[in-house]
C-alpha cells in the first residue's frame, strides 16, 4: 500500500527513541482535507489503533492507514532527504494529479469541492 524508505525509516526510528514509551507508539499516516489543492498530508506518531485502520510493518516501525484515505495514498512514497539548510520528509504519491506550489497539499482525480489557498 505505502513504502517507506530505508533513509525515512531511520528517521523515524530516531525520533521514536525520543518519545515516552515508543513501542507503544504507531506512525499514522493519512490525510486531512485543506491546503490550495484539495488534501494535506498528515504524519505523525498515535497510540491509538481505531477499527478502521488498517495496520503495516515496514523496516520494524508499525504503521497505521485510515481505511478511508487507502484510495487516497495508496502506492505513497515517504522518503527523507538532508541538506545543508536541514533536513525533512518527502512524499511522492502517484495519485496526485496536482500539487500545491508550497509542496505540502494534492489533488486526485476523484476530487470534488473548491480548493483553499495557501
Amino acid at each position: 500500500m505505502i513504502r517507506l524508505t530505508e533513509q525515512a525509516s531511520y528517521k523515524v526510528q530516531e525520533m521514536l527513541k525520543e518519545e515516552d514509551h515508543p513501542e507503544k507508539l504507531f506512525l499514522r499516516v493519512g490525510v486531512t482535507g485543506g491546503g490550495c489543492s484539495g488534501f494535506t498530508y498528515s504524519l505523525g506518531f498515535d497510540e491509538n489503533k481505531r477499527e478502521d485502520d488498517e495496520e503495516l510493518s515496514l523496516h520494524g516501525i508499525r504503521i497505521l492507514v485510515n481505511k478511508e484515505d487507502e484510495k487516497l495514498i495508496k502506492g505513497l512514497e515517504i522518503g527523507y532527504k538532508e541538506s545543508m539548510m536541514g533536513g525533512g520528509f518527502t512524499i511522492h504519491n502517484p495519485n496526485a494529479i496536482a500539487t500545491c506550489g508550497c509542496g505540502t497539499s494534492f489533488k486526485t482525480a476523484t476530487d470534488e469541492g473548491t480548493p483553499e489557498k495557501c
